[in-house]
Order: structure tokens, then sequence, then C-alpha cells
């Protein structure tokens, strides 16, 4: 974690702002190291550093649902990274404050402005699955960050962490390891297979799932 910081606190150097994209697979363990990572920074240089999670531009189930997408949500067409272009590219600006939106996992929907960016945030961790991706629309995020992370993490150990999610949601054993296996798993493979090469890889496989 701290090589992390310092690598990002030396390639920032003065700028006043610095985009950080940490990706990986479902369940890599996303979610808590970008918040860590953004505490750490934090920590040394008080409100300096603010998450933007991907997760907060999934489409609602309201637009999935007739699109014939809700059992896919999670998977990339159920995303919007087209609002998530506008938004970083407002980010990167570095004007006025950007409302962002974040994942309400327990009611499954995206609460809209949830989370404000500000311009004293000078080093912003961008956070989510497809951020590496190398399809469009995806691979058009890529001239939007300055340092690219990637957390690895063994297939076996991502399976376990999902289907521990899934229990943890409410579903039986049968449900999560359907789950897992036959949807999550396929996103899993698809981001590890067809991301770009990162800046970094960060070996992640005792993390809890996020």
């Amino acid at each position: 974690m701290h090589q992390i910081v310092d690598s990002i606190l030396n390639a920032a150097g003065n700028r006043a702002r610095y985009i950080v994209a940490l990706a990986g697979p479902p369940a890599a363990g996303k979610s808590t190291l970008s918040q860590r990572l953004a505490d750490e920074l934090n920590h040394r240089h008080p409100d300096t550093a603010a998450v933007v999670p991907m997760d907060g531009y999934h489409f609602d189930n309201a637009v999935l649902e007739p699109r014939g997408l809700l059992e896919l949500k999670g998977a990339p067409e159920t995303f919007n990274p087209l609002g998530l272009h506008c938004d970083l590219e407002r980010i990167r600006t570095g004007i006025g404050d950007v409302a962002v939106p974040v994942f309400d996992r327990p009611l499954d929907l995206a609460r809209a402005g949830g989370r404000m960016i500000s311009p004293g945030h000078r080093i912003v961790i961008v956070e989510g699955n497809y951020l590496l991706l190398d399809q469009t629309p995806w691979s058009a995020l890529r001239n939007l960050f300055d340092l690219t992370v990637f957390l690895d993490v063994d297939d076996a150990c991502i399976e376990e962490r999902l289907v521990r999610r899934w229990l943890d949601m409410g579903q039986d054993e049968a449900g999560a390891l359907a789950k897992a296996r036959h949807k999550d798993m396929h996103n899993a493979r698809l981001v590890k297979q067809m991301s770009i090469e990162p800046d970094i890889r960060w070996a992640n496989n005792d993390a809890p799932p996020t």
C-alpha cells in the first residue's frame, strides 16, 4: 500500500489534478483499496484525494429491464461509460465542483450526486472493472488517466469472494454459486483478458471482497 501511495505522490508532483485508474475484476478489492489509498493520501496531505466509483454509472433497472439487460447487470453494456467520460473530462479541468453518482449495493441503484469532487482534490482515484477495457467506448477513457493500476487476483479467490458476496446479500448457496460462476466470472475473465497493460500491477489475493 505505502509503495503505491509513494508512486502516486512522486508521479503527481505538483500537478493541480492527477487522475489514477484502479481497475480489476469483480471482487478484486477495488472499492476497499481505492478508499484506503485515498485515506493514506489524505493522512499525508489533508483533503488532497477523492474516489470516483465506476459503479455509480450503472444504468438503472428501469432502463435495463426493457432492454432485456437486467439479468446481465454488471456486464459492460449495463453501464454508462459516456457519462463517466464526461464527468472525468470536467474533473480533469479542475474548475468547480463535480457531483458524481455512487452505487448503493443494498438498494441496487445509483444515487445521483452522491459524492462531490472539488478543485482541492488534487489526486482523484477512479475505480472500476472496465476502466482499462480495450473495447469501444471504454477505450476512450484511457487518455483521461495519468496512472493506471490493475489488481491481480486468482480466479479461485475471485469466485470465493463472489459467492460470499451473494450469500451476504441473501442468496441461497445454489443461487450464489450460479450467479458467481455463470455471470460474474464471465465478467472477471473479460476484464483479465481484454484490459490494456497497466502502469502498475498490484497483487491482491488477501483482501476481502468489495
